[in-house]
């Protein structure tokens, strides 16, 4: 099933489709034709299932928005998790002109709830205790109500509302329609159940999902920002050849596409919005290793089987433990070994638990590899080449070169290592690198918006514009997409930043290297 079939009203249906989702979780699949039938529904399933779109998406299709008045009430045990349903809803509703989703809580002016609520809510999505005393006002009025959602019921009960919802749901006509969800099926739910709602039907997400034992499954915590750096740095240090990356939505699968090719790797995508065609054409480009890294969202990446992905990355924490366990299955194939690889930060950390928790796993830890950490694999890399090549032999001709070197005054161990020096840094590029080989952003300089930088590396270093990318987004978690012109001159380099990342770039490189070497950084003294 895909949105496109459940027969939502067209502005709907584009909002969804803008935010980059392809298909239904299960709990959407499930819920939202009941909740369009008006049946009570008990929903068990927990954060990280996509619930609020669940109920969310029906309760904006059946909205009047030609009445004006309060139509759908969402009831959060949490001020953070009210704002979180509004937030989305909000997404959800933008091109309707008239739906008004008002948020209500504790610890905000009641004044300003006030104001918005007068001016036309439809939607209301509140804690108990904040929108019973805007009951107890007069501010909110349920008389014209249709649904009631109670959003992590068992929650709300466990912090004592009980009566407070009994008493919301009293202000409000009998005949509503009332939609709950809960990870649990408690005595205390059934209770509510049993007294609130007309004959709820039941649907259980809460369910066991079967796991591959020959995939290694680790966790890197990092935010957004880093997550294109660390799969670089990941790609390097572990020597993987062919990779997956997963990402939720349509949006990001495109925004990444172009950082991840900023960074060197042959890259590219597939998602819903590309004809079968183009999809065809990027997957045998994939089977036939002509890419290092396929970015997918979960629909597109369907049916994909392809032997010898050495390693899965998850860019976004999935909607659904069956999704995490169909991504990871892309490698491990064939009897062989596979890695997952999953990034995680912050509020993000619940719904990885959950998955973890379902699929019975439990995710390694491991860092972000730094950069001395990447150079170092590099090296390796580059040593067990040399040793490959001296194994082979037929050297004869390049000894007589170092030999004629030698003379020079130079030893064997000095020509060595400025021979991995030199493939290291590769082949010099462009001094001038803008927007159209991926180094850098749109902005120019001269662009108020941005700051030129000096940096005391340049061609003399084997400098690259890649280099200056990598090295400012990896240390200082400014996007490699907003850095703006590069220019490389022999022994220093020009780079335009956000003006108002400037200075912390400035600080946290001043601490750092690049390929290997100490830099000093600076305001380009032209900037006065």
């Amino acid at each position: 099933m895909l949105f496109n079939e459940l027969g939502l009203r067209t502005e709907l249906e584009t909002a969804v489709s803008e935010m980059g989702f392809e298909a239904p979780t299960p709990v959407q699949q499930k819920c939202i034709p009941i909740i369009l039938e008006g049946n009570d529904i008990m929903g068990q399933a927990q954060t990280g299932t996509g619930k609020t779109a669940a109920f969310g998406i029906p309760a904006i299709q059946m909205l009047d928005e030609s009445q004006k008045s309060v139509q759908i009430l969402i009831m959060c045990p949490t001020r953070e998790l009210a704002v979180q349903v509004s937030g989305e809803l909000m997404k959800l509703s933008k091109h309707l002109e008239n739906v008004g989703v008002v948020p209500v809580y504790g610890g905000q002016p009641i004044e300003r709830q006030i104001k918005a609520l007068k001016k036309g809510a439809r939607i209301v999505v509140g804690t108990p205790g904040r929108v019973i005393d805007h009951l107890n006002r007069g501010t909110l009025k349920l008389d014209n109500l249709k649904m009631a959602v109670l959003d992590e019921a068992d929650e709300m009960l466990n912090m004592g509302f009980r009566e407070d919802i009994e008493e919301i749901l009293d202000h409000a006509p009998v005949e509503i329609q009332k939609v709950m969800f809960s990870a649990t099926n408690t005595p205390a739910i059934r209770s509510i159940m049993n007294k609130q709602m007309r004959d709820p039907q039941m649907i259980t997400i809460d369910k066991q999902v079967s796991m591959d034992p020959d995939i290694e499954q680790y966790l890197v915590e990092v935010r957004d920002s880093m997550r294109s750096e660390a799969i670089s740095r990941l790609m390097d240090v572990h020597h993987f050849q062919l990779g997956l990356i997963f990402c939720n939505t349509k949006r990001q699968v495109d925004d990444l596409l172009q950082d991840i090719r900023a960074r060197g790797f042959s890259a590219d995508a597939i998602h819903g919005d590309i004809s079968q065609g183009g999809r065809d054409k990027v997957m045998k480009s994939f089977r036939n290793g002509d890419l290092d890294l396929l970015i997918a969202t979960d629909v597109a990446a369907r049916g994909i089987d392809v032997s010898g992905v050495d390693v899965v990355f998850n860019f976004d924490i999935p909607q659904d433990p069956e999704y995490y366990v169909h991504r990871i299955g892309r490698t491990g194939r064939a009897g062989r070994s596979g890695t997952a690889i999953t990034f995680s930060a912050g509020r993000k950390r619940k719904n990885l638990k959950f998955i973890q928790k379902q699929a019975g796993v439990k995710l390694t830890p491991i860092p972000m590899p730094s950069m001395k950490d990447v150079e170092a694999s590099r090296a390796e890399g580059m040593m067990s080449d040399i040793v490959e090549i001296l194994e082979k032999g037929g050297l004869s001709s390049w000894i007589e070169h170092v030999e004629t070197m030698a003379e020079h005054g130079y030893s064997p161990v000095e020509i060595a290592a400025a021979c991995m020096k030199l493939q290291a840094g590769g082949e010099e590029e462009d001094s001038k690198a803008l927007s159209q080989n991926g180094a850098g952003g749109p902005a120019k300089r001269g662009d108020s918006s941005m700051k030129s930088l000096y940096l005391s590396v340049g061609k003399k270093e084997k400098i690259r514009p890649g280099d200056i990318v990598g090295a400012i987004a990896g240390e200082s978690g400014v996007p490699g997409d907003s850095i703006g012109e590069i220019e490389i001159f022999p022994k220093h380099t020009l780079v335009d930043v956000p003006a108002d990342q400037a200075q912390h770039i400035i600080k946290v490189m001043n601490r750092s290297n690049i390929k290997g070497k100490k830099v000093r950084v600076k305001m380009d003294e032209r900037q006065g």
